[in-house]
């Protein structure tokens, strides 16, 4: 236990003692179900990945998220250390006083040294394990935009040597700061703050400046192209959101350093606990753009019937209070009035049936529709017929064949016949000709 504070009588120290075995149960939990949720969305990711390209196909965010995801294990394990080894000690929180009267010998003084070095090993994992997370999303965000602007490449090489930059960046700062480095975990005399590594407030800022400024700058990628697309303002919004999760991140690394700045005492307890959660986001916001298409063809049988259903109920509604509405499937050069505005200049042109549409579709009985002539084109009103009257205009070719030709010899018919427009729908013995209209 530490030895900063004033002596506390029994049955405090055993309360207190009572209290941190709980949070450190609790912690314990939530770590290692965030890593078991990381570990299975990116198993999901590599299911999808492989499922539409092979293993063969896979990419290098592909391996990278694995590295990721690898340190994210190893970035656990160390912040279940701080607790369980550590005991949430370091060469933090303590006077001048007691660190000379804290003997070497001591297993205070051994566990507060190896806490120190638990610290430093928790920074260099996660420096790798968010990098690699980056430069996965630029690996990917490098086939997103294939075949566009190459301004869009020039962006995402500008963002690996950002990357590469700030990566060289954190490791020097984190390695060279304190010298010599073994004032890491050094007790006596005090080393200073820049050589505590669980709150060091240069560690603490440089770190935070870095990973901003390179998620914000990831983000800056495909957040501009899918605005100025013509997607569905639901879609288009959506995917925003979606290639956003790096906001997320950014706000846990600010709680995070907030925290630890302002609770120099727990520092080291809170650096391993919000390191845990704020890489725990960077996995799931990292592999979400890959495993949101799996979960959506998942989900879709689930929650499919449902939405079309209520999409069903809402159209019944809709024809119903619409009592011009005539056609099916069709309308006057007028009816786009009717519909709001003037088709958009980006139609969307991937628009397909379900299978409950096409049931729907195929319930629908052509005699139980209505006529509608458009008054706008031949300048009458409506028959009162009310069948549909459909016109239908027959051209059948016939193929004159010389009665000496051999057997099985066929004539290809003349390019004058092909000019007006005719086809050749069988080939046999000589047939007449007839060109006629008929109304059914």
């Amino acid at each position: 236990m530490s030895s900063a504070g004033p002596p506390m009588d029994p049955a405090a120290a055993a309360a207190a003692a009572a209290a941190a075995q709980a949070a450190m149960l609790q912690f314990t939990i939530e770590a290692w179900t965030l890593l078991a949720i990381g570990i299975l969305v990116t198993m999901l990711r590599t299911y999808a990945r492989i499922k539409a390209v092979g293993i063969r196909g896979l990419q290098a965010d592909d391996y990278l998220v694995w590295v990721g995801a690898i340190f994210y294990a190893v970035e656990t394990s160390l912040a279940y250390s701080v607790g369980a080894v550590a005991q949430g000690l370091a060469n933090n929180a303590m006077t001048d006083e007691q660190r000379a009267t804290l003997s070497p010998d001591s297993a205070e003084y051994r566990t507060r040294v190896i806490g120190s070095q638990i610290q430093l090993a928790g920074w260099s994992s996660y420096s790798v394990l968010l990098w690699s997370l980056k430069a996965s999303l630029l690996v990917f965000y490098m086939r997103l935009t294939a075949g566009l602007n190459r301004t869009y490449l020039i962006r995402i090489y500008i963002g690996f040597g950002l990357l590469a930059a700030s990566f060289i960046t954190i490791l020097m700062n984190l390695f060279l700061a304190c010298r010599p480095f073994h004032k890491y975990w050094q007790i006596n005399p005090d080393p200073g703050n820049v050589c505590q590594p669980a709150i060091s407030n240069q560690v603490i800022w440089v770190y935070l400046s870095m990973n901003v400024i390179t998620d914000l700058y990831l983000i800056s990628i495909p957040v501009p192209m899918l605005w100025q697309s013509s997607l569905k303002p639901v879609k288009k919004f959506g995917l925003i959101i979606l290639f956003s999760g790096g906001l997320f991140v950014v706000a846990c690394a600010i709680l995070r350093c907030a925290l630890i700045v302002t609770d120099t005492v727990n520092g080291a307890q809170l650096a391993g606990s919000w390191a845990v959660r704020e890489t725990f986001v960077a996995v799931i916001t990292t592999n979400l753009p890959m495993v949101f298409p799996l979960l959506k063809m998942w989900l879709t049988p689930v929650f499919g019937s449902l939405l079309t259903t209520m999409r069903s109920q809402q159209k019944l509604t809709d024809k119903e209070s619409r009592s011009d509405l005539r056609t099916f499937g069709g309308g006057s050069h007028q009816s786009w009035r009717r519909r709001g505005g003037p088709p958009t200049a980006n139609p969307i042109t991937n628009i397909t049936f379900n299978e409950s549409e096409e049931r729907m579709v195929d319930e629908v009985k052509m005699q139980d529709l209505k006529a509608w002539t458009d008054t706008s084109t031949n300048g009458s009103g409506p028959t009162p017929n009310n069948n549909i009257r459909k016109h239908v205009e027959v051209a059948v070719v016939s193929e004159v064949r010389d009665d000496k030709e051999l057997p099985g010899q066929r004539h290809p018919i003349g390019d004058e016949e092909n000019q007006h427009g005719n086809f050749s729908f069988a080939r046999g013995p000589r047939r007449s000709s007839y060109n006629g209209n008929g109304r059914m």
